[in-house]
C-alpha cells in the first residue's frame, strides 16, 4: 500500500511540474493587425514578394501586394521574413502520449480489439510539455488519432494553443481509424533479418472486419430504442459524415482495403501507404487519398533504391494522387517541415511540398474551409520564419498565430539552452518569445 501511495504521489508531482512549463494560450486579437514586407506563401502554390497580410478578429481580411489598412491597425514590418500557413500534422498521438516508457502517460490504445466508440478528443492533454516543442517549429494543428486493436476509435483535429480539449477542438470525431491486417509478415528483426511469409490468419481477419461492418451498417438503418455504443460510433461512416482512415502499407493490402471500403460505398483514406507508389493508377481511378508516413525512413525492401522514400511524394503528385505528409508518433512531428524539404529536393518542388503539410492535409482532414492556406475569409493561423521553412539551420520560426492569437513559442528545450548558455557565459541566440 505504501509503495502504491508513493508511486501515485510521484505521478501527481511529475504532472504538476510538467504543467508549470507549458506556456499559457495567447490572448484573443483585440485590434486589426497588418504584417508588411514579407514573402507570403499562400499554400496554394502562389507566392507574393514584399506582400501584406491583414487580419481582424482571427480572420484573414485581405492579402496581397498591398492592403487597405484600418486607422487603428497595428503594423509589423517583416522585411526579409517569410509567412507560411500553419503546418498540420495528420495521424499523430500528440497529446495522447507524454513519456513513451511510462504506461501511465500513454492514452492512445484502448483495451479490446473493436473500439469504434473510443473518442481520442477527450483524452487529449493540452498541458503536454511536448506540444510547445512541436508548436515552436511551425506545427499549429494536429489530427490526434488512437491506435491499437483492429478498430482503434475516432480521430479529431485540434489547434495547439488551448486551455482544454474543448477549446482545442477544431473538427471533432471526424474519422474512424481501422488497422488493416497484413497478408504477409516479416519473421526477422534488424539484428537477424528473416524473410517474408504469408500470414496464416489473414483471411479470417478480413472476414471479421467485413462481418462487423455489415452489422454496423444494418444497425445504422434500423430504428431501435436499444443503443449499441460501438455501432453508434460507426454510423457516420455510412451517412458520409465521418471518414474511414485505414492504416496499411503493402500494395496488395492497400488494394484489398480500398476494395473493402467500396463494398460499403466508402472511399477510405490510406494511412501509411509505404507502397502506394506501386499502384498509382488504381488509387487515381478509385480517387483515394494517402496520408504518407515518415519520408525520413529506409526502404521497405533490401533491393529498393535507398532514396525511394524521399521520392514517393513526387511520384504521387505526378500521378495525380491527393496526399499529405505525416509522422505517426508525437514529438517527431516537429520534423515535418524537414520531411517536406527532403521531398522538395527529390522532385516535388517547394510550393507543392508546402501544400503537402498545409492545404492538402486540411483537404484530406476536412478542415480546408478554415485552415491550410492563406486566403481571405480563412482563419489567421500562420507562422513567420527568418528564412526558408524547409532549411534546418535558417528556417527558424520567430512568430506564430493561431486564429489570430499570437502564440508563445517558448518550450523546455529553449529554457535548458538559455540556462546552460548562461552557466558557461555563452551568448544565447534564440528567436524572440512572445
Amino acid at each position: 500500500m505504501k509503495t502504491n501511495f508513493l508511486f501515485l504521489m510521484l505521478i501527481i508531482f511529475s504532472v504538476s511540474v510538467q504543467a508549470q512549463n507549458v506556456p499559457s494560450p495567447g490572448k484573443q486579437q483585440s485590434k486589426p493587425i497588418v504584417l508588411t514586407n514579407a514573402t507570403i506563401h499562400y499554400g496554394t502554390g502562389e507566392v507574393v514578394e514584399n506582400g501584406e497580410l491583414l487580419f481582424i478578429d482571427g480572420k484573414i481580411v485581405a492579402i496581397g501586394n498591398t492592403v487597405n489598412r484600418p486607422e487603428n491597425a497595428e503594423v509589423t514590418d517583416y522585411t526579409g521574413k517569410h509567412i507560411y500557413p500553419g503546418i498540420i500534422a495528420a495521424n499523430t498521438i500528440l497529446g495522447l502520449s507524454e513519456i513513451g516508457a511510462l504506461r501511465q502517460t500513454r492514452d492512445y490504445n484502448e483495451v479490446g480489439n473493436l473500439n469504434p466508440n473510443v473518442r481520442s478528443i477527450i483524452a487529449y492533454n493540452t498541458d503536454s510539455r511536448v506540444t510547445p516543442t512541436v508548436r515552436s517549429n511551425g506545427i499549429l494543428l494536429a489530427q490526434i488519432a488512437p491506435r491499437g486493436g483492429r478498430i482503434s476509435g475516432t480521430s479529431s483535429v485540434v489547434q495547439l494553443d488551448a486551455w482544454n480539449w474543448e477549446d482545442a477542438a477544431v473538427h471533432t470525431d471526424g474519422g474512424l481509424y481501422l488497422n488493416w491486417p497484413r497478408s504477409m509478415r516479416y519473421s526477422g528483426w534488424w539484428a537477424q533479418p528473416g524473410g517474408w511469409e504469408k500470414s496464416k490468419n489473414y483471411d479470417d481477419q478480413v472476414e471479421e472486419i467485413e462481418t462487423y461492418f455489415a452489422q454496423a451498417q444494418a444497425y445504422s438503418k434500423r430504428n431501435t430504442k436499444t443503443e449499441n455504443l460501438r455501432f453508434e460510433g460507426m454510423k457516420g461512416l455510412f451517412s458520409g459524415d465521418k471518414k474511414l482512415y485505414i492504416r496499411v502499407n503493402r500494395a496488395k493490402d492497400i488494394i484489398a482495403a480500398v476494395t473493402f471500403g467500396k463494398q460499403f460505398n466508402i472511399t477510405p483514406v490510406i494511412v501509411g501507404g509505404a507502397e502506394s507508389y506501386l499502384i498509382t493508377d488504381f488509387l487515381r481511378e478509385k480517387q483515394v487519398a494517402v496520408i504518407l508516413d515518415a519520408v525520413h525512413r529506409t526502404p521497405t525492401t533490401a533491393d529498393t533504391d535507398v532514396n525511394l522514400p524521399f521520392k514517393i511524394p513526387s511520384v504521387l503528385h505526378d500521378a495525380g494522387i491527393q496526399f499529405c505528409l505525416s509522422y505517426a508518433d508525437y514529438w517527431q512531428v516537429r520534423n515535418l517541415p524537414f520531411q517536406a524539404g527532403t521531398a522538395a529536393a527529390h522532385g516535388l518542388g517547394k510550393e507543392e511540398a508546402l501544400r503537402s503539410i498545409t492545404l492538402s492535409a486540411a483537404e484530406i482532414l476536412g478542415i480546408d474551409e478554415h485552415f491550410g492556406s492563406l486566403e481571405t475569409g480563412k482563419s489567421a493561423t500562420f507562422i513567420v520564419t527568418e528564412g526558408d521553412l524547409f532549411e534546418m539551420q535558417n528556417g527558424n520560426v520567430i512568430d506564430a498565430y493561431i486564429q489570430g492569437r499570437q502564440v508563445n513559442l517558448g518550450n523546455k528545450q529553449k529554457d535548458l539552452y538559455k540556462k546552460f548558455s548562461n552557466k558557461y557565459n555563452q551568448e544565447t541566440v534564440l528567436p524572440a518569445e512572445n
